[in-house]
C-alpha cells in the first residue's frame, strides 16, 4: 500500500516537473511573444527566457525586424492615358506586437494589399513625365498613405521605393524620338552660338588688321608656315589684294590717259574736203 502511494506520488511529481517545463519559452532579441492567457491578452513578452501557465496559455511571436516586401507588378493607367507596369518596394518593421497580433489576422498580407492598392491609385493621378521625373515625391506620398492605414495594426513603414517602371515599346520609341530631338535642338543651339561667338571675334580680328597692314601679312606667313610643317607637295598661297591695288591702279590710269589722247587726236584733226585739196 506505501509503495503505491509512493508510486502515484512520483507520477504527480514528474506530471507537475514536465507541466512546468513545457511552460519556460525563450524568445530571441528580434522577436517579442505575444501571450494570451485562456484567451486574454496578457501583453508581450521578451526577450530571453520566462514561464507562462501551460495548458491554459498560448504564445504568438512576432518578429520586429525591418521587413522588405516587394510589390507585385502592378499594371497602371496614367492621367495621360499611357499604361505602364511599375513594381515597388515597401520597408516596415512591426511597433507594437500586441497591436499586429490583435488588430490584424495577416499584418504582412494585409500591408502588401494595402502598397498594391495604394500604388495603382497614386500612379494613377500621375501623368507619366511626373512618374519618371519626380520619383522622389511620389515615394513619400506612398509613404505617408501606407502609413496612415498601417498605423492601427501596429506597424510603421520607413520607407516606399518604386522600383521599376516598364514602358509600351510604343512609347520607349516615342520618348528616344524626342530626346533625339532635344540633343539635336540643342546642338543647333550651341553651334549657333559658337558661330556669333566666332563672328565677334573675327569682326575684332578685322578691325586691329584693318589699322596694322603688317598683321595680315603676318598671318600670311602665319598660313604659309602651318601648311609647310604638313609636307604636302603643292602649296597654295593666297595673294594679297593689296600687293595687286597699286599695278591694278596704275594699268586703269593708263588705259584712261589713252583713251583722252585718241579721243583728243580725233578732235584735232582738221576735216578737209576733197575739192579743198585740190
Amino acid at each position: 500500500m506505501g509503495s503505491l502511494i509512493l508510486g502515484v506520488l512520483g507520477v504527480i511529481v514528474l506530471i507537475l516537473i514536465f507541466m512546468a517545463l513545457s511552460g519556460i519559452r525563450v524568445v530571441q532579441q528580434y522577436e517579442r511573444g505575444v501571450i494570451f492567457i485562456l484567451g486574454r491578452l496578457i501583453g508581450a513578452k521578451g526577450p530571453g527566457i520566462f514561464w507562462v501557465p501551460p495548458i491554459i496559455s498560448r504564445m504568438v511571436k512576432v518578429d520586429l525586424r525591418i521587413v522588405t516586401l516587394t510589390v507585385p507588378p502592378q499594371e497602371v493607367i496614367t492621367r495621360d492615358n499611357v499604361t505602364v507596369k511599375v513594381t515597388a518596394v515597401i520597408y516596415f518593421y512591426v511597433v507594437d506586437p500586441a497591436a499586429a497580433v490583435v488588430n490584424v489576422m495577416n499584418f504582412i498580407q494585409a500591408t502588401t494589399q494595402i502598397g498594391q492598392t495604394t500604388l495603382r491609385n497614386v500612379l494613377g493621378q500621375s501623368e507619366l513625365d511626373e512618374l519618371l521625373s519626380q520619383r522622389k515625391k511620389i515615394n513619400q506620398e506612398l509613404q505617408t498613405i501606407i502609413d496612415e492605414h498601417t498605423e492601427r495594426w501596429g506597424v510603421k513603414v520607413t520607407a516606399v521605393e518604386v522600383k521599376d517602371i516598364e514602358l509600351p515599346v510604343t512609347m520607349q520609341r516615342a520618348m528616344a524620338k524626342q530626346a533625339e530631338a532635344e540633343r539635336e535642338k540643342r546642338a543647333k543651339i550651341i553651334h549657333a552660338e559658337g558661330e556669333l561667338q566666332a563672328s565677334a571675334q573675327l569682326a575684332e580680328a578685322a578691325n586691329v588688321i584693318a589699322t596694322e597692314p603688317g598683321a595680315l601679312q603676318l598671318r600670311y606667313l602665319q598660313t604659309l608656315t602651318e601648311i609647310a610643317v604638313e609636307k604636302n607637295s603643292t602649296i597654295i598661297f593666297p595673294l594679297p589684294i593689296d600687293l595687286i591695288e597699286p599695278f591694278m591702279e596704275s594699268m586703269r590710269r593708263m588705259n584712261a590717259t589713252a583713251k583722252n589722247g585718241h579721243s583728243g587726236d580725233e578732235r584735232t584733226t582738221p576735216l578737209v574736203p576733197p575739192m579743198a585739196q585740190r
